[in-house]
């Protein structure tokens, strides 16, 4: 009876943890959820709010309780503010890093499939006029485009939107797969701005 009064210690609750105990994992992270948002407030997410570095920070806390071992030399506390620290920054990293911007804020030099009102696989009725301006519409755009490009990636830009892959398109410029996939990523960030 005295052993369920006492509050078992975090290691304790970790050994448990590692035996199956839902309630055990459960504890522990009540116990440690004002370390998450404690080390969470400083930080800012590019593209995202305080609760997603929140959301971050617990599974690096969830990380902590699943991985502690008790054989090294270190006490869960220091070990579970590591991984929430560790999985925080790398979040904020990946957010600054832009890595996935191309994809997220690219503009296409086609018109859209449905606009909500026409289907344009199906549908013809565009009149001549409006293909004209449209084509007028879209030189345009790519003469502006081709201003604020390098040389390079206004030579790499119309295999591309031909739809040449990287590969190929390196083997008819003579360069590298990798420089060519990074003008393409520099041409993209340009179109969007």
């Amino acid at each position: 009876m005295e052993q369920k009064l006492k509050n078992p210690s975090d290691e304790e609750l970790c050994l448990r943890v590692a035996g199956g105990d839902p309630q055990a994992e459960t504890e522990l992270v009540c116990r440690y959820g004002w370390l998450v948002r404690a080390c969470a407030r400083p930080l800012f997410l590019a593209g995202g709010d305080s609760e997603d570095l929140i959301q971050e920070g617990m599974l690096g806390l969830l990380t902590a309780i699943r991985g502690f071992d008790s054989e090294r030399d270190a006490a869960f506390r220091t070990f579970a503010e590591v991984c929430v620290r560790s999985r925080l920054l790398t979040a904020v990293r990946a957010a600054q890093g832009g890595k996935h911007a191309p994809l997220n804020h690219s503009i296409s030099y086609e018109p859209p499939l449905f606009d909500g009102t026409n289907a344009y696989l199906f549908s013809s009725a565009e009149s001549p006029e409006d293909v004209v301006i449209g084509r007028e519409e879209l030189k345009e755009r790519l003469e502006a485009l081709k201003g604020r490009l390098s040389k390079f990636e206004a030579q790499i830009l119309p295999p591309y939107l031909s739809g040449l892959s990287c590969g190929e398109i390196a083997q008819r410029v003579g360069r590298s797969q990798k420089s060519v996939d990074n003008a393409i990523q520099r041409i993209r960030r340009k179109t969007a701005q």
